[in-house]
């Protein structure tokens, strides 16, 4: 069954409904949510996106591009994460995360953003605009995150100088949201081809 969602930018009003959205989502009453909550609040050069998608005013799903760096050789060029991706288990299987996703890009390419970073199954965001970041240059910022799994996408602004080490923010460190703790999601991540 296919459902008709709508996608908006996220309101304080949503605020608890995007809890509650990351925390079925993710399994987690605290750690998605408070990297939510986290990054609306951390100082960066990019203005955070946040997008909610909606059926019948309720909120599903809401992804989140927030700011990082890339230390090119050159200089440090802003970029952005795009994380966390939720969907409330309800609407999953629907479309939702890829019309978040497809939004989202389109709302950091408009604002000049060269390059979205994330970590992620390459299954799933290998067909939504990212690929293998290693490939291109890119450089994980923990030995955490499977090579398989830390994944780009370059937008219209991107140039081939900007390659180097991803940095994310304080942020995803202090909610200690960066690379896989568990050695079983760790091999289910990096096996999917």
């Amino acid at each position: 069954m296919s459902f008709v969602y709508g996608i908006r930018p996220e309101q304080a009003q949503d605020h608890p409904e995007v809890r509650r959205v990351h925390a079925l989502a993710f399994g987690n009453p605290e750690r998605v949510p408070g990297l939510v909550d986290a990054l609306r609040d951390a100082p960066g050069a990019i203005e955070p996106i946040s997008l909610v998608a909606t059926r019948h005013d309720q909120v599903v799903g809401h992804v989140m591009l927030s700011a990082c760096r890339l230390d090119a050789q050159p200089q440090l060029v802003d970029v952005v994460s795009l994380s966390p991706l939720g969907v409330h288990p309800d609407h999953q299987l629907h479309g939702v995360g890829t019309q978040l996703i497809k939004a989202a890009l389109k709302a950091a390419d408009d604002r000049g953003v060269p390059l979205v970073f994330l970590e992620g199954s390459p299954t799933y965001y290998g067909t939504r605009g990212f690929q293998r970041a290693s490939s291109c240059g890119f450089r994980s910022p923990s030995l955490r995150i499977p090579d398989l799994g830390f994944q780009v996408a370059k937008l219209s602004s991107y140039e081939p100088w900007m390659t180097g080490t991803f940095v994310y923010s304080e942020a995803f460190w202090a909610n200690d949201c960066v690379g896989l703790r568990d050695p079983e999601r760790f091999a289910r991540i990096a096996t999917q081809v």
